[in-house]
């Protein structure tokens, strides 16, 4: 690691979940576009959407836009309130975990980051995978990936307990595209048909990972990304240690003995909220991400095994 040379992001309200946390909040105006539901109304498979470990999204707060595009979709879509376990997950075909957190760092993002699921829990998801469960694994930035890595970990994921930021400052976002070839050709990209090819994604800070196992990355940092690792959210100083993220992921494709699993490591690119007072749109909402919310229809078309 090195340390940082510059303080170009001290002081800024990033557009990922930091100090402007009390202000993000769902997009309550945000309608999905789905020309092509992949199932009639409500009679999709049975998606379980993580509220049992703190999270900081969940599908009746601020992934409640997330929620409504899979339910326009076709699927049937119901929070999870129990800890993991083989039975709770049974019913379910897709299992989505976004930004988890363990008790000790609901009210303070700093080190250390406890895990938010203990072993057996753990253990029941990766069983679960390996028998045939599809799982959307979503960890943004510090704190959370230090919460989800021992569950990442099963499945060849090496999670990053950091900020990815583009060298230079901005608020965050970055863009992955076909044409700058950070954004891979996958049947996740390719969609059903042409009307559903993705052609560029963007997302709003978040983390690093590696796939250290099998898996296929679908986003990929560029040179100019930086990986810091502050030791409190959010505050970056001289001393902050500092990576290069290039080739690293922020989105991949996992098959894990019957099952398949999706990792992202932003949240905020499957949501749709404002920020802020002057209500900045941020996610499947933002101008510059307007194939978001079919990127999102795609994993969980692939997850459920349509792709």
């Amino acid at each position: 690691m090195r340390r940082m040379t510059s303080l170009v992001w001290l002081g800024i309200a990033f557009a990922g979940c930091g100090p402007v946390a009390a202000q993000q909040v769902a997009d309550t105006l945000f309608v999905p576009m789905v020309h092509d539901p992949a199932h009639a109304a409500g009679k999709g498979p049975l998606v379980l959407v993580d509220a049992a470990h703190h999270n900081f999204h969940t599908a009746t707060g601020r992934y409640e836009p997330f929620a409504r595009t899979l339910r326009a979709d076709g699927y049937i879509v119901e929070s999870n309130t129990e800890r993991f376990t083989r039975a709770g997950l049974s019913r379910a075909r897709v299992l989505v975990i976004a930004n988890a957190l363990a008790a000790e760092n609901v009210e303070e993002w700093v080190l250390p980051t406890p895990a938010a699921f203990d072993s057996a829990e753990i253990s029941a998801v990766s069983a679960w995978v390996r028998d045939g469960g599809s799982l959307l694994l979503i960890a943004d930035h510090m704190p959370f990936p230090g919460a989800a890595e021992d569950l990442a970990a099963v499945f060849g994921v090496y999670m990053c307990n950091g900020f990815a930021m583009i060298d230079g400052g901005g608020d965050g976002r970055m863009d992955f595209s076909r044409a700058a070839h950070t954004l891979a050709d996958h049947p996740i990209t390719r969609g059903r048909n042409a009307r559903e090819r993705v052609e560029a994604v963007q997302s709003f800070t978040g983390q690093a990972f590696r796939l250290v196992g099998g898996g296929e990355g679908l986003m990929t940092l560029e040179p100019n990304v930086l990986l810091l690792f502050p030791t409190v959210a959010w505050q970056f100083s001289k001393l902050t240690p500092v990576i290069r993220a290039a080739g690293m992921q922020q989105g991949a494709a996992v098959r894990v003995g019957k099952g398949r699993v999706a990792v992202f490591g932003e949240a905020a690119m499957f949501s749709a909220q404002v920020v802020g007072p002057n209500r900045d749109p941020m996610g499947m909402n933002a101008p510059a991400a307007s194939q978001n919310a079919q990127f999102l229809l795609n994993v969980m078309h692939w997850l459920e095994g349509l792709l």
